[in-house]
C-alpha cells in the first residue's frame, strides 16, 4: 500500500497473530504458484477484497511507484532486519525495503495489487514474501518483526481493538512500529461517498494501547513529502507514530 489510504481518497495492509482460517488447509498467503493454479490463499472478508480489488482494476497504477517519504526518513538510521509491510498495495514500500537489504513480508487484501506488487519485485531482481490476507486474519508470527510498517492503511475498527493489538502483537522485542496516515482524516464528517472516520484505525487510537512495555520515539504532526503522481497527493500533512518495544 505506497501511498495508500481509506476508502476516501487508499494496505494495509497488518494482523493480530491468531492461527487465520486458511492454517488449516495448509494455506496461509498469496504466493504466484497458488494464484496459477487458480487459489491464492485469500484470508478474510471477501467484501474487503472485493471493494480494493474493484479500486485498483480501475486504474493501470493507482500510486506513484515510490516508497513514502515519512518511511524513507524513519528507517533511515535503522539497522535492516525482518519487516512486515501492512497493505502494501503495488509494491514500492516493499520493493525499496527489499533493496535496502530488509527481509520484507508484505501483506495486501486485494489480488490485484499483490500482482502487480510481485511484478514490480521480479523487475527489481528481489524477494519479498507477499501474504494475501487481513491484518486481523493473517497467520504471522508474533512478536517477530524489527520492523512493522503501516503507511496509510484502511484498518476497520472493531470493539475489541483487533487490528491495532495486531499491530503491536507482530513487533519483536526491541523493534519498530511505524504508523503514518493522514492528518485531518480522523476528524472529517461522513460524506457522501460513505466514508465514517469513526470506522478506521488512527495513530492515536493506537498510541492510546502502549504502555510500558513501549517507548514512544515520534509521535507528531508533520509536513508530508509525498511522492509524485498517483492518489492522495492532495494530502499535505502527516501523522507520524513510531515507538518501540523495550520487551
Amino acid at each position: 500500500m505506497s501511498d495508500r489510504g481509506p476508502v476516501t481518497d487508499n494496505t494495509a495492509e497488518t494482523p493480530a497473530p491468531e492461527l487465520p482460517r486458511a492454517a488449516a488447509d495448509g494455506h496461509t498467503g498469496y504466493d504466484e504458484d497458488n494464484a496459477r493454479d487458480g487459489y491464492d490463499g485469500y484470508v478474510g472478508d471477501p467484501a474487503v477484497r472485493a471493494e480494493w480489488d474493484d479500486r485498483y482494476a480501475d486504474r493501470h497504477r493507482l500510486w506513484s511507484g515510490r516508497p513514502n517519504g515519512a518511511l524513507v526518513a524513519e528507517v533511515a538510521g535503522l539497522t535492516p532486519g525482518r519487516v512486515l509491510d501492512v497493505g502494501c498495495g503495488e509494491g514500492a514500500d516493499a520493493v525499496w525495503l527489499a533493496r535496502g537489504g530488509w527481509d520484507v513480508t508484505a501483506l495486501e487484501v486485494s489480488g490485484v495489487a499483490l500482482e502487480r506488487a510481485a511484478g514490480h519485485a521480479r523487475d527489481a531482481g528481489v524477494a519479498v514474501h507477499w501474504v494475501h490476507a487481513e491484518l486481523t486474519e493473517a497467520a504471522l508470527p508474533p512478536a517477530s518483526f524489527d520492523l512493522v510498517s503501516a503507511q496509510y492503511p484502511a484498518l476497520l475498527r472493531t470493539p475489541g481493538a483487533a487490528a491495532e493489538r495486531a499491530l503491536l502483537a507482530a513487533v519483536a522485542p526491541g523493534g519498530v512500529l511505524l504508523l503514518v496516515h493522514h492528518a485531518g482524516m480522523d476528524t472529517r464528517q461522513t460524506h457522501d461517498g460513505g466514508f465514517d472516520p469513526a470506522g478506521y484505525v488512527w495513530p492515536s487510537m493506537v498510541a492510546a494501547l502502549l504502555d510500558d512495555d513501549w517507548r514512544v520515539e515520534v509521535d507528531e504532526q508533520r509536513p508530508r513529502v509525498a511522492p509524485e503522481g498517483g492518489a492522495g497527493t492532495h494530502h499535505t500533512d502527516d501523522l507520524v507514530l513510531r515507538a518501540r518495544r523495550l520487551r
